[in-house]
């Protein structure tokens, strides 16, 4: 229906209306007077049950979407944390944990606001949560939850977009994780979406294979210097486009996907994560640390660039320390992580799902940063919709940091120290209050 016929028929009910209601005028008024009174006062007696009945109806609504707390049960929790703290971030404040994870008093936490961003991405967990393999008992370090219980942490949250909660320690626990140190620190580093200028078929410095799996391989795979070097899986028709540098494919395998921009056509395609060679991740910043001979001033993903610019001869010992090799394949739209759904920066992390399931809501105190000090920390949601090979343990997460050169700067610079805690619904919890 067009606008002028909405406003017509819109014109034509309330003059309907009217004339409605002066036909009820003209009807009283052609009654008797005992007959009129009582027919008002009738109409009074039910007009005046119908409103109790609405407002009955509105206040028990009203309680169902959840009432604003007393202030008895809200808790002012701060968006920021500021404590004695070291340069890299780690707390001053040292801390045994006897277990992998401990319950923490909401008292001594902040929280965030959830944005809009939070929100959506909140509603993209509950898909990864559905396509995960977590049932009625699942069992993650010392703790253990269901697909339920995650669910309903998930759906509590989302309800409260908008907001800061100050009512969860009445709905949710919070579990910090020791991380490797058993001291609470956890170890924080970025990862983005790359975007490499390629060329569909090999020919002058285009000459570097972003190869697609080998389904059909038989046996133990090729390591990466039998790939590179040896041509492993040249006959098998495999490339997806050539690049021009093989350290940049490295760090696209690193980060697990990638977007390849045809030189020739401007066509951009999404590379994701299609699997890897089997053999084991060995961090090439080890290389570097094993080596008096190589003077590197930073181990940052720009630093080792930078180094390896200058000196091209290093390139193969340096790559080929890692023997493991990720494939490819082209996707449209969005970056995503293993969990399927876009990854969204500085809320999606990779991270070890024996500690941190995927579908789960992590609450992080996340370090902020100058001039490479942490200054303080800030409250943030984050949720684990991804994992790497180079991700292991408690005590380090994977922070999605975005995209081409702007990813790839708030990547290199984030290495620094922060604390995590696992939110669960609190067992023989009141009733969440939701609304619709």
């Amino acid at each position: 229906m067009n606008t002028t016929a909405q406003l017509s028929e819109g014109n034509h009910v309330q003059n309907s209306a009217i004339s409605s209601d002066d036909d009820h005028e003209r009807s009283y008024n052609s009654l008797s007077p005992k007959f009129s009174f009582l027919a008002l006062f009738s109409m009074n007696k039910i007009k005046n049950v119908s409103i109790g009945v609405i407002g009955l109806a509105a206040l028990a609504f009203y309680n169902f979407r959840g009432s604003r707390p007393t202030a008895a049960a809200c808790l002012e929790l701060p968006t920021v944390v500021h404590s004695s703290i070291e340069r890299n971030g780690k707390s001053t404040a040292h801390q045994d944990f006897d277990a992998t994870f401990v319950k923490s008093d909401w008292t001594e936490l902040g929280f965030p606001v959830i944005t809009e961003d939070i929100r959506l991405a909140l509603q993209h967990q509950l898909h990864v949560l559905e396509k995960s393999d977590i049932g009625d008992d699942h069992k993650f370090a010392n703790l253990n939850t269901s697909y339920s219980e995650l669910k309903e942490v998930l759906e509590l949250l989302i309800h409260r977009s908008g907001t800061q909660p100050n009512d969860l320690h009445q709905y949710l626990d919070a579990f910090q994780t020791s991380g490797d140190d058993k001291e609470g620190n956890v170890y924080f580093t970025g990862y983005f979406t790359p975007v490499l200028k390629v060329k569909k078929e090999k020919s002058g410095k285009y000459k570097y294979p972003i190869y697609a799996f080998p389904e059909d391989w038989k046996g133990k795979m090729p390591s990466r210097k039998e790939i590179v070097t040896k041509g492993a899986l040249d006959t098998l028709d495999l490339a997806l486009a050539y690049a021009t540098n093989p350290l940049d494919i490295y760090f696209m395998q690193l980060q697990g996907s990638g977007t390849i921009e045809y030189v020739d056509t401007k066509e951009r395609v999404l590379l994701r994560y299609a699997g890897e060679n089997g053999h084991p991740y060995r961090n090439i910043q080890h290389f570097f640390k094993n080596r008096d001979d190589l003077k590197i001033g930073s181990l940052t993903h720009e630093g080792i660039h930078r180094f390896l610019m200058k000196h091209p001869e290093k390139m193969d010992s340096v790559l080929f320390y890692d023997p493991s090799y990720t494939f490819f394949e082209p996707k449209k739209g969005l970056a995503k992580g293993s969990g399927n759904v876009p990854l969204m920066t500085d809320i999606s992390i990779a991270a070890d799902p024996r500690y941190f399931p995927m579908g789960s809501v992590v609450l992080a105190a996340v370090p902020v940063y100058h001039n490479g000090r942490v200054t303080h920390h800030q409250y943030r949601l984050l949720l684990p919709q991804d994992r790497g090979g180079a991700i292991k343990g408690a005590g380090h997460v994977d922070l999605y940091c975005g995209n081409g050169e702007l990813g790839l700067r708030k990547a290199s610079s984030l290495h620094h120290y922060g604390k995590m805690w696992v939110l669960l619904p609190k067992k023989d919890q009141p009733q969440v209050a939701l609304a619709d």
